[in-house]
């Protein structure tokens, strides 16, 4: 009888274990493109937006705490001593005395405070007066409309400059505060204009008439679909005039009707130290540089989210 001859059936295969998304058999998930994600995208790699972000945060660091920086407080008793009036910049004394025998370094850094507070309180007040306003403005149209532009034209015929200098001369104005109320009842009118005509370009967008179509309230189709994409160039706005607002309140201290002693100011310590320029340069170098490092870091970085939010920039 012959051999019969049993073939081996052969294992089965092992199962491959199935790709995760990291692997290359499988494409990762494509990230959800958006305005505001491709923004922080372009600014965390826009060094122009870095050095100006950290010159901002150390600013701030510093009017918030300026005890991290001096060991004395301008305010207390003695700091001025009349024997080191306008002594020259020193290994114990960086920046100097001014006229008065103060140190010049610890007043410029408690100046920052003030210069921070009128630019960031100004600009908070002008972007919420300005944008509701612009907004109501650009979503009912009508009289509304027409009466709220004829005021904001009204306002603009003031300069800003001008109109400061005329109103603080007015009320006396001594103290931060009362300087930045001033420059947001200037100020508003251009957020104003801008939030406006970026209303009226957005809400006959096919988006928002299908918003409407569905019966979507009003206030729905403001803040759900017009306010997302008409806050870009406010936010931009808002950045850069917060240099130009630091700027007016010291030209408005240099002038002697913005800040008063004994309060600080970086406008009136240039204001104090005019005097000597000649004799005692350190005097005004030292709040100048700061006032101008302050003015442009907000600058440049109001131009880097332009840069960011514009799509047509990209």
């Amino acid at each position: 009888m012959p051999d019969i001859t049993t073939d081996k059936v052969p294992a089965p295969a092992a199962i491959p274990p199935s790709p995760s998304p990291g692997d290359k058999g499988e494409p990762k998930p494509e990230r959800v493109a958006s305005m505001w994600s491709d923004a922080r995208h372009d600014l965390i790699r826009n060094p122009i937006f870095v050095i100006s972000a950290f010159l901002i945060l150390f600013l701030l660091v510093m009017a918030a705490f300026p005890g991290l920086f001096v060991d004395r407080s301008p305010f207390e008793k003695g700091f001025c001593q009349l024997a080191d009036s306008a002594e020259k910049p020193s290994g114990a004394h960086w920046f100097g005395f001014d006229t008065l025998g103060c140190d010049i370094y610890t007043r410029t850094v408690y100046g920052t405070r003030n210069s921070v507070i009128v630019g960031v309180v100004t600009s908070v007040l002008t972007t919420l007066a300005g944008g509701l306003l612009g907004m109501v403005a650009g979503l009912r149209g009508g009289w509304l409309d027409a009466v709220l532009s004829r005021v904001t034209e009204i306002f603009f015929a003031l300069p800003l400059m001008l109109g400061g200098l005329l109103v603080a001369s007015i009320f006396q104005a001594g103290n931060v505060w009362t300087v930045a109320l001033i420059l947001a009842a200037l100020g508003w009118p251009q957020v104003f204009r801008i939030m406006r005509g970026t209303v009226l370009a957005n809400k006959h967008n096919d988006y928002v008439m299908a918003a409407r179509a569905l019966g979507a309230g009003t206030w729905r189709i403001a803040t759900r679909h017009v306010l997302p994409n008409a806050v870009a160039p406010v936010i931009v706005i808002t950045t850069i005039n917060l240099g130009v607002y630091i700027t007016a309140e010291a030209a408005l201290s240099y002038l002697g009707i913005g800040v008063q002693s004994p309060n600080i100011s970086w406008g009136l310590m240039i204001s104090d130290a005019q005097q000597r320029f000649l004799s005692s340069p350190h005097m005004v170098l030292f709040p100048s540089l700061f006032l101008s490092v302050t003015v442009l870091a907000f600058i440049m970085l109001g131009d880097a989210v332009r840069d960011a939010l514009d799509p047509k920039l990209r």
